[in-house]
């Protein structure tokens, strides 16, 4: 699908609308991972409003592409995606991690439609999507398999264990992409202070990965790495999203402390004038 103007102008204003919707969902719950959601809104909204090949009247559609979310920690923002893109009523949004809701802390593969993997443990995301991906090619589907995955994740040995099975496979796992939020952060820190985890590329490289390294807010730019993996054939991609852990909000943003912590009701007030200030400019940007 081509990405003219309007579209990139409609894709830039919906991140900002998930955002707010991000902010207003955790102020609401009283807890939940705040500076994750808020850099992958961008990443999101161009999968849900423009990549993906999906039917939100039809979740089980069995041709569809699977998105699988490793960090299950950040389904705010797919929880926000899913609702805006039609998934299920937006005022469900509000019921984030209260009992009996179908939005808890970690994706419920059974509880809403659209959500195709139980995400809680980190490291199993890629393991799941491999198996999804394998599967489609002994199907002879043509759907593809998007992996997001944190960088935190990559201290996993599980994780290294399955980029090591995906680069090996002789059916050529071009339907899979990995998306890495490289946002440099976790619960404890800075990732290179805690664990390093350089040089990323030239590890998945030496797995038999292809490797895109992007701007993570760029739209277009992602959307374009993501055209790129699909004309790669003889080999998984994984697209290096570089991000901003709390994009948007200007005290939250690069941030570790906001890895998992929500808003404070005037916290929120505060993240959602600066949000809806970049929202007008976006628009004044387009004019």
């Amino acid at each position: 699908m081509e990405l003219h103007e309007k579209k990139l102008q409609f894709l830039e204003e919906m991140s900002n609308k998930i955002r707010q919707d991000i902010i207003e969902m955790l102020v609401e719950a009283k807890s939940g991972h705040s500076a994750g959601p808020l850099g992958m809104a961008d990443i999101f909204t161009a999968l849900y409003f423009h990549i993906l090949n999906h039917d939100p009247k039809n979740p089980g559609w069995p041709d569809r592409d699977r998105v699988v979310v490793s960090n299950g920690h950040i389904c705010p923002v797919l929880y926000a995606a899913l609702a805006n893109a039609g998934y299920f009523p937006m005022e469900e949004l509000f019921t984030l991690r209260k009992i009996n809701s179908r939005l808890q802390g970690h994706p419920h593969r059974n509880s809403l439609p659209g959500l195709e993997t139980t995400s809680g443990p980190l490291g199993s995301g890629i393991s799941q999507a491999i198996g999804m991906a394998l599967a489609a090619r002994l199907d002879k589907k043509k759907s593809r398999v998007y992996c997001l995955t944190s960088d935190g994740e990559h201290e996993e040995g599980n994780t290294w264990e399955a980029i090591m099975f995906a680069g090996k496979q002789k059916s050529k796992l071009n339907n899979l992409t990995v998306i890495m939020d490289r946002n440099n952060i976790q619960i404890d820190g800075f990732t290179e202070e805690v664990m390093p985890l350089e040089p990323l590329r030239e590890k998945y490289e030496s797995f038999n990965w292809h490797v895109i390294e992007v701007g993570g807010h760029d739209i277009a730019a992602f959307i374009s790495a993501v055209n790129e993996a699909k004309a790669i054939y003889e080999k998984p991609t994984v697209i290096i999203a570089h991000t901003v852990p709390g994009k948007g909000v200007s005290f939250m943003e690069n941030r570790f402390e906001w890895h998992g912590k929500p808003p404070t009701p005037d916290e929120a007030k505060k993240a959602l004038v600066e949000l809806r200030t970049l929202g007008g400019q976006i628009k004044s940007e387009h004019q």
